[in-house]
């Protein structure tokens, strides 16, 4: 049964309209660094921007990674990959070595990534984990994605963190890093990302609003004789609405409680 949907989310933001694109010379990643050492950079990466040119061109992220060279002799280079649609921390190799010592850290889950969701409907639980393999839905689309026994293991831990009427907000760690397992695992749970316009899309509101999915925070172990690396991104502007209705509230500058706390 479809859920209501608040009243005062009736007419979120359109989708991202090709159109209305920023120009290459309006994304200004150097205000976007989260966090800067001399092996990696963690920036705070827009909605909207895919991280690889795509066959119908237009703006990509490694387009802007000559601006964060910070006098090195080569931009930094993508440690991992995140949707166009998905916002939020996103790691750079800022050499070669720095790239092969991230590569091992993703490949082998040591890395933590914790992402936030404003999500249709409500769990039945407070808190869970997700076992489902996935599979490609469609060779003619490798992204696009479904539940299938004989597909690869995926897992995902999640915890409800606030509600509104037809809301919830997620917070979520994915334990594999499976082509979209989030959006696919949390239709499954019966609470599909607002905004996703492929999975459980027969739920969503119209206009359709921009995918409220966010790289929240990231820890990584990067060096063996001290604490972990943790970055927090804050959710992104089209996100503040729906997160507000579900009980969060911006944190005061310099001062980022961990929501788990």
């Amino acid at each position: 049964m479809r859920q209501p949907f608040p009243a005062r989310l009736r007419s979120p933001p359109a989708m991202r309209d090709p159109a209305r694109e920023p120009p290459p010379e309006a994304i200004d990643l150097e205000r976007r660094v989260l966090y800067r050492d001399g092996l990696v950079l963690v920036i705070d990466k827009p909605a909207g921007l895919p991280v690889h040119a795509g066959p119908k061109g237009g703006p990509n992220l490694e387009q802007f990674l000559d601006a964060l060279r910070y006098g090195y002799p080569r931009r930094p280079a993508l440690a991992h990959r995140l949707d166009r649609d998905t916002s939020g921390c996103l790691v750079l190799g800022r050499h070669p070595s720095a790239l092969r010592r991230l590569g091992r850290l993703f490949a082998t889950g040591a890395v933590e990534k914790t992402y936030w969701a404003v999500a249709i409907g409500r769990p039945e639980a407070e808190q869970g984990r997700i076992d489902l393999p996935l599979a490609k839905r469609s060779e003619l689309r490798g992204w696009w994605m479904k539940v299938d026994p004989a597909g690869q293991p995926a897992s995902t831990l999640w915890r409800l963190l606030g509600t509104a009427d037809g809301l919830s907000w997620l917070e979520l760690r994915p334990l594999t890093g499976r082509t979209h397992q989030i959006r696919v695992h949390l239709e499954a749970l019966g609470c599909p990302v607002l905004g996703d316009p492929i999975y459980g899309r027969d739920r969503q509101p119209s206009p359709l609003p921009a995918l409220h999915l966010h790289a929240r925070a990231i820890l990584l172990p990067l060096h063996e004789k001290k604490p972990p690396i943790r970055v927090e991104a804050p959710p992104p502007p089209h996100m503040h609405e729906a997160l507000r209705a579900c009980g969060w509230r911006p944190e005061p500058p310099g001062d980022a409680p961990d929501p788990r706390a």
